[in-house]
């Protein structure tokens, strides 16, 4: 069972961008990332899919019917970055870069219609977790540390 984190590492995760020394302080959630959601994701992800842990129980049903979980608003997104699905947006994202057997996460293709745009999108992305904070380690692998580099400006 996951504990849940301090107050310290939410805050810090929540307010990372102010906190975290990347260059990419000019990529947000709202100017940027939202946008390509509502492009890329939001038919499998907005509201009309469930939240993580109906999605957990029942797997196979929402598969089926081509939903994921919920990640239409800000709070929902930053769930799958740090906690409590830490790490999940990035490995399902990530091109396979960052993977021992280099093979891309499950909604890689999903970011483009071609190589070119997917990198494009995926390096958005990776701007605004934080080169440093793109971890696709799970909660209980992170160290304090990873956690802190996670930037997701509001």
């Amino acid at each position: 069972m996951k504990s849940a984190p301090s107050l310290f590492l939410v805050m810090l995760l929540l307010g990372g961008a102010a906190l975290a020394d990347d260059d990419d302080d000019d990529v947000t959630y709202r100017k940027d990332i939202r946008p390509l959601w509502e492009q890329k994701c939001m038919a499998c992800h907005g509201e009309g899919s469930p939240y993580l842990a109906e999605f957990d129980e029942n797997k196979d049903k929402y598969k089926k019917l081509e939903r994921g979980p919920r990640m239409d608003t800000y709070a929902n997104l930053v769930a799958f970055v740090g906690w409590p699905d830490s790490g999940a947006l990035m490995r399902r994202l990530d091109d396979g870069s960052n993977t021992k057997d280099g093979k891309p996460g499950n909604m890689y293709r999903h970011l483009g219609a071609d190589e070119l745009e997917r990198q494009k999108n995926l390096a958005l992305f990776k701007a605004w977790v934080g080169e440093k904070g793109w971890v696709l380690k799970r909660f209980d692998e992170l160290t304090r540390k990873e956690l802190g580099r996670m930037r997701v400006a509001e």
